[in-house]
């Protein structure tokens, strides 16, 4: 489930209007999604923008995905916990 909604919310970033390659905090990153699936009227049609994109222009569709599923990564996965180093 969890990578199915990895997969719905960056394909929603990538139809977005947000340039490729900034670096959003989690709000505007939250707030882009829920326009672009608001505009393209729903997550499929935000996947069928993604494969329109892959068809038309495949050279660049592919780093705005792997931007698209950082950004998501970065905002939605929590973070692993540092690891601890204790003093002997």
């Amino acid at each position: 489930m969890r990578s199915q909604m990895l997969a719905a919310r960056a394909a929603a970033l990538f139809a977005s209007d947000l340039p490729c390659g900034s670096r959003p905090d989690a709000t505007l990153v939250e707030n882009a999604i829920a326009a672009s699936v608001r505009r393209a009227g729903g997550t499929r049609g935000c996947v069928a923008a993604l494969a329109a994109a892959y068809g038309d222009y495949p050279e660049t569709a592919a780093v705005r995905m792997r931007w698209a599923r950082s950004v998501v990564q970065g905002a939605y996965e929590p973070s692993p916990a540092p690891d601890l180093v204790l003093a002997a």
